[in-house]
């Protein structure tokens, strides 16, 4: 069991960065997403890349979605978070993009209920000194948990904010040796059509190429903010959530926070990410969340904070540079032309 003790003294104290749990999404917002849309004669949003991929921003209804038997976590709880109304379980985990599982809202968490993940392997190596093969387990158990509320923006201009539990990123890294070619961390998903329909419809298609793969500059893998998750709400990642374990980087829009990761390899050039090769034009390599650079489709200058009451009394809020973390790491891109490099 890890006490505050063990951790670092700024997670101790209350951070910079760290969200108020009473700016956290309320509980009940998907409980008639289905019958909703139906009435409205929504229906699918077409788009222009291939896949069904849509904005989806109309999807935000559903009944308590299934999941497979939850365990509790040992971790060091964010500072003042016994103040603060938590976000519901049952939003976070029925308002889901993982294309694997489907490519509706509902589809990961009704198609992955039988997502097998023990045991679980994660390879780390590249330009290392150390490079690693590890259980998940061994890994929870080398390190201490902590939980960490961040806002998550979507590309797609809506918003959550999550009590995630995880291991800071920085410390896995320097488990193994980082040496001076290394300039970026690319990350994989499991491959496995078998267990991940969405894969196997996709294979012999267009669309998106599996596995699914992301990518970071090392500087932004080392920042303190940037978490490997392994659990939400006190206990273990539900599958359509990444289970066993998940990138968070939370001032970049959700899809670079990748899922279900099997290996994480450091290297010496910028790594190729999925969305960036499906559509270049609409989704960069660094994906930082900047109101000032509209998505090809629709504005980011603002966006949709889920609540109780669904989409239609969702708080339309202004989005913030860097979803807010501008303080943390504004300076990682001090070089960098934002608007250019999205």
């Amino acid at each position: 069991m890890m006490s505050h003790n063990k951790f670092r003294s700024g997670i101790v104290t209350r951070a910079t960065w760290q969200e108020k749990e009473s700016n956290v999404t309320p509980q009940s917002v998907f409980k008639q997403r289905r019958q909703i849309i139906q009435a409205l004669g929504l229906g699918a949003i077409a788009t222009s890349i291939p896949g069904a991929v849509h904005a989806g921003i109309f999807d935000v209804f559903d009944s308590a979605p299934p999941t497979q038997a939850l365990q509790p976590l040992q971790y060091v709880k964010s500072p003042n978070a016994e103040d603060q109304i938590l976000t519901p379980f049952d939003k976070v985990t029925s308002h889901n993009n993982f294309y694997e599982f489907g490519t509706a809202k509902s589809d990961p968490a009704e198609n992955s209920q039988q997502f097998n993940t023990k045991p679980w392997q994660l390879v780390i190596d590249g330009e290392v000194d150390k490079p690693v093969t590890i259980d998940i387990d061994d890994l929870m158990a080398r390190f201490p948990l902590e939980e960490r509320i961040y806002r998550l923006r979507c590309v797609e201009a809506w918003s959550m904010v999550i009590p995630w539990i995880g291991i800071p990123l920085a410390s896995i890294l320097r488990m193994v040796a980082p040496n001076s070619q290394a300039k970026y961390v690319a990350f994989e998903t499991l491959f496995d059509p078998e267990q991940m329909p969405g894969q196997k419809h996709r294979l012999m298609g267009g669309g998106i190429q599996y596995p699914y793969v992301e990518g970071l500059t090392i500087a932004e893998a080392m920042n303190p903010l940037t978490l490997l998750s392994v659990g939400l709400y006190g206990k273990t990642l539900p599958p359509q959530n990444g289970a066993p374990i998940r990138l968070v980087v939370p001032w970049k829009y959700g899809f670079k926070s990748i899922k279900s990761i099997v290996r994480i390899r450091l290297t010496s050039t910028q790594p190729p990410t999925t969305w960036s090769q499906l559509a270049a034009n609409e989704y960069g390599f660094f994906a930082n969340v900047n109101p000032m650079v509209d998505h090809p489709r629709w504005s980011q200058a603002t966006e949709r904070r889920i609540d109780a009451g669904g989409l239609f009394s969702a708080r339309r809020i202004e989005t913030q540079m860097f979803n807010g973390y501008g303080e943390q790491v504004a300076d990682l891109y001090s070089n960098i032309d934002l608007k250019r490099f999205y």
